[in-house]
């Protein structure tokens, strides 16, 4: 017999199951923003299914044991960690012990090793000097090429930098190999990470949180994923059926991807890796930039050098070559030159249209990001959604600018 409800009881009913039914959200993508949302969404009382076409966790900051050296490797090549932000540095902090680690980064160029990013003690070295800081400014300054208009690109605003001499010896051949094009073409906005400094200091960061995870990136993200209503799909994509089984999704996947490559394929640079292994010590550092032209790779890391505080007799390194990404390879830098700047443009807007859905992450707004930038985002992105909730408002697509540059 069918038992029917009084209005007052159906109500009940009603309230019962609006404030009581369960809250489920869909992650595609268990790298570092999918492990940061899924965390701050289950603590705050959402069951959270993540799906990752790969069979691990971690995305490209994953980390694993080299079985024959006992080395932990950097899989798709290296990321230190570095911020200036407390809340990102508290948050890490919470899945694992970091140790400090200051990146020292070293550059062949035509057979001689310096220092990089330049500085004092890179400036007198190349040109055989023995200068103070102001003198080495001022010598310096007048090395730049370049009038008062604004750099159009990467290569003018090297040239101001510090001057034609220190550029081709620097950055035209590797940024010509890491990118695929004369760095004519690039935009100058590229040469803003990378400081001239006039004293000896040869960190490559300037972060006041300079560290590395003991155990690995692996170990720290699968402490973020271990929560309860945290359940994790490896080697599987979510459907579109799919997500409509749940009150929203996120996706930190290629934001072309999401789409089907309806409209074509965003540019990225992908990087291969030889790998060879070596007994001892096979550089001396964690990476060596090869900075010639005629040289075909970029640089060579030295993984047991990511984890000074381990001891090993065998060593495993990696050369990297960079190319440009195909449909089967892993997507590393995006390229954002004219042609991608204007297909980006015809995605954001496909995405704008989208509802229920929100896009985050380095894949998903086609932006080089370093992981702090990341993990920053991914916690405000919670953070705006549990507010739209309360609110009862719709959660953007975005909750950053995808059209800037981090």
């Amino acid at each position: 017999m069918v038992r029917l409800l009084r209005p007052a009881c159906r109500l009940y009913y009603f309230l019962e199951t609006y404030y009581f039914m369960a809250k489920r959200i869909a992650i595609a993508g268990a790298g570092i923003s999918g492990a940061v949302l899924a965390r701050c969404l289950s603590e705050a009382g959402w069951e959270v299914d993540v799906f990752d076409a790969r069979n691990h966790i971690a995305g490209n900051c994953h980390t694993e044991r080299d079985d024959a050296s006992g080395v932990l490797v950097h899989r798709y090549g290296p990321h230190i960690f570095h911020t200036s932000d407390e809340e990102v540095w508290a948050f890490v902090n919470r899945y694992g012990t970091f140790n400090s680690f200051r990146h020292r980064v070293k550059a062949v160029a035509g057979g001689r090793v310096f220092g990089l990013p330049i500085n004092l003690l890179t400036i007198n070295q190349f040109f055989g000097r023995n200068m103070s800081p102001d003198e080495a400014k001022v010598f310096i300054s007048k090395l730049g090429e370049g009038g008062s208009s604004e750099p159009a690109n990467f290569e003018e605003q090297a040239m101001r930098f510090v001057g034609r001499d220190l550029y081709e010896a620097f950055f035209k051949g590797y940024s010509k190999k890491q990118w695929g094009v004369d760095p004519v073409h690039l935009p100058a906005s590229v040469l803003k990470r990378l400081p001239v400094r006039f004293d000896y200091n040869d960190e490559y960061f300037n972060h006041k949180y300079q560290a590395m995870p003991v155990s690995g990136y692996t170990a720290l993200v699968e402490k973020m994923l271990d929560a309860p209503g945290i359940q994790v799909h490896l080697g599987r994509r979510i459907s579109r059926a799919e997500v409509n089984d749940y009150d929203h999704f996120f996706y930190t996947g290629p934001l072309d991807g999401y789409f089907d490559y309806a409209l074509g394929r965003l540019g990225y640079r992908t990087l291969d890796f030889d790998t060879f292994r070596f007994t001892g010590d096979f550089q001396g550092c964690a990476v060596i930039n090869y900075c010639d032209a005629d040289v075909p790779f970029t640089r060579i890391t030295e993984h047991k050098h990511f984890s000074p505080w381990e001891s090993h007799a065998e060593s495993i390194c990696y050369r990297e070559h960079s190319r440009l990404a195909g449909p089967d390879d892993t997507p590393y830098y995006p390229i954002r030159l004219a042609v991608e700047q204007a297909l980006l443009g015809q995605y954001l807007e496909l995405a704008r249209r989208e509802s229920r859905v929100t896009f985050v992450g380095r894949l998903a707004t086609y932006r080089y990001l370093d992981m702090d930038v990341s993990i920053g985002e991914a916690l405000r992105c919670a953070r705006k959604f549990l507010e739209c909730r309360q609110l009862n408002a719709p959660m953007p697509p975005f909750t950053v600018d995808p059209e800037s540059h981090a």
